[in-house]
């Protein structure tokens, strides 16, 4: 089908669809068919602004919207999301390729932080002080800082959105949401079906474009803060930018997750652990294993136990029963696939070649499998590049202390995983390694919505994690209030409790 013919994917803006007229847009693919399947509407700086401007005329009301009436709308939209979470994961599965299980689980994962958000008054509640000097009180309030702006990445088209959006608007922002232009719809939906819920227009907004809408973002006076996800690079340069101009930012950046296993450990519970985390969602996670630190002598029985549980895995159409998709693009694929051939420069194995395989799902598609790469040298891009895809890499050490100085050498912190069987290692390793999220004897340590998320050193920038206390605490400045009354008073009578 020409490309003029393929539906577009509009802005949302004050509660409806807002029809692009910049002239510019991008290709938007089904990853399994290899094929575009519609396009998605570029903002120029003038729709940016209109999407700005309706956040700001919202804000007003909406951040003097009663506590009990926010949470009505966040318990619908939560009932709303739960009820039609089958439609939104197809249309994951569409846009981005990973399996349907795979999308169940984001969306999971998402309505936890929605959850969580519904219970924000009390994590808005201040403190008070009774005389601390004779007749004065001293209070403090949480109050929220107006348009805020959201930048999400493509490998989780709906949970990122879900970290920041809820959190942000049950505090009393409005926001501007810049979704990843290669799977945008999720994004739609999601702001559709807040409205549905009763959540006023204007406060919450989908603008979808590039380095131009990002920019506006970053630079607008009027947005105040901007909560990112995606690679360190760009991670850094958001930062940058958006505090030059005066914003809080939390910048969430890339990753390289290390897994260290122990002789002790279950090497069958380790393998399972490997597999699922380095080849799940086609590897496309911030979170997944991408290095097996391999303590003498256990690298043989483990790449040996991996092996035959990746030659039952079923590559292909993730609405079929499949345990892996492809990847989100085919410049994505190609770029990752080139990787193989880096390691094999540099004096790596290649223990199980993903390039080639038979899937389940049309030959169009952006396939390429489940990948392992043995004895894979530190010096190696394939170690030190963020490859973002179903590539696996072994690396062997001597003992603990090799391992745990390899993890602590890296340029990122996001996560990391041990298995043992030995608690004594176990408590020394989350005590010594630098890393932000830790998991023992498991591989994907993301925490659930009520603690914080975001790792250490090139892995995160600004000083502020995601969801959990800190998302409202990032969402929320602090007042602190000083008073004294000298005349008392009242409000009249009334019997009834209130409603609103």
């Amino acid at each position: 089908m020409p490309e003029a013919a393929l539906p577009v994917v509009n802005h949302y803006v004050s509660g409806a669809e807002f029809v692009s007229t910049s002239g510019r847009t991008a290709p938007v693919y089904d990853p399994a068919l290899g094929v575009q399947t519609k396009s998605v509407a570029l903002a120029n700086a003038e729709e940016l602004e209109v999407a700005i401007k309706a956040a700001k005329a919202a804000f007003p009301a909406w951040r003097d919207t009663s506590l009990a009436r926010r949470q009505q709308i966040l318990f619908t939209f939560r009932e709303l999301l739960s009820s039609r979470r089958e439609e939104l994961a197809a249309i994951l599965t569409e846009e981005h390729g990973k399996v349907l299980s795979d999308a169940a689980g984001e969306i999971t994962r998402g309505l936890e932080v929605v959850e969580f958000a519904t219970g924000f008054p009390h994590l808005l509640k201040g403190e008070y002080s009774e005389n601390v000097s004779t007749g004065v009180d001293v209070y403090s309030t949480r109050q929220p800082l107006g348009v805020v702006g959201i930048i999400s990445p493509f490998n989780f088209p709906a949970m990122v959105p879900l970290w920041f959006f809820p959190i942000a608007i049950a505090a009393g922002n409005t926001v501007v949401l810049k979704p990843s232009e290669k799977d945008p719809s999720s994004s739609n939906w999601l702001a559709a079906l807040f409205t549905e819920a009763g959540l006023p227009d204007g406060v919450l907004n989908v603008v979808h474009g590039d380095k131009e809408a990002v920019d506006g973002l970053l630079t607008s006076p009027d947005v105040k803060s901007i909560s990112f996800v995606g690679s360190t690079p760009i991670a850094h340069y958001v930062y940058e930018t958006a505090t030059q101009h005066g914003k809080r930012v939390q910048a969430l950046g890339g990753a390289k997750n290390h897994m260290l296993v122990l002789p002790d450990a279950d090497l069958d519970l380790a393998a399972d652990a490997a597999v699922n985390a380095g080849f799940g969602s086609a590897g496309e996670r911030c979170m997944a294993i991408s290095v097996v630190v391999a303590v003498d002598p256990v690298a043989d029985d483990l790449i040996a136990k991996i092996t035959e549980r990746v030659a039952g895995l079923v590559v292909g159409d993730g609405r079929r029963s499949c345990d892996m998709g492809p990847l989100v693009t085919e410049a994505h694929r190609d770029k990752v696939s080139s990787y193989l051939d880096i390691a094999v420069e540099d004096g790596a194995t290649i223990a199980i070649d993903g390039r080639g395989i038979e899937v389940d799902g049309d030959a169009a598609g952006f396939w390429l499998g489940p990948t392992l790469i043995d004895n894979v040298p530190t010096s190696s891009r394939v170690y030190t590049d963020e490859i973002f895809g179903p590539v696996l890499s072994v690396v062997r050490v001597a003992t603990y202390d090799d391992g745990l100085a390899l993890i602590n050498a890296s340029r990122y912190g996001n996560g990391t995983a041990i298995f043992t069987n030995d608690g004594g290692a176990a408590r020394r390793f989350q005590n010594e390694v630098e890393v932000g999220m830790i998991g023992i004897n498991v591989p994907i340590p993301v925490p659930v919505a009520y603690y914080s998320f975001g790792g250490f050193k090139d892995s995160i920038f600004g000083d502020t994690k995601a969801y959990g206390p800190d998302g409202f605490h990032f969402f929320t400045r602090q007042k602190a209030i000083t008073s004294r009354w000298l005349d008392p008073s009242h409000g009249g009578i009334n019997l009834g409790f209130p409603q609103n």
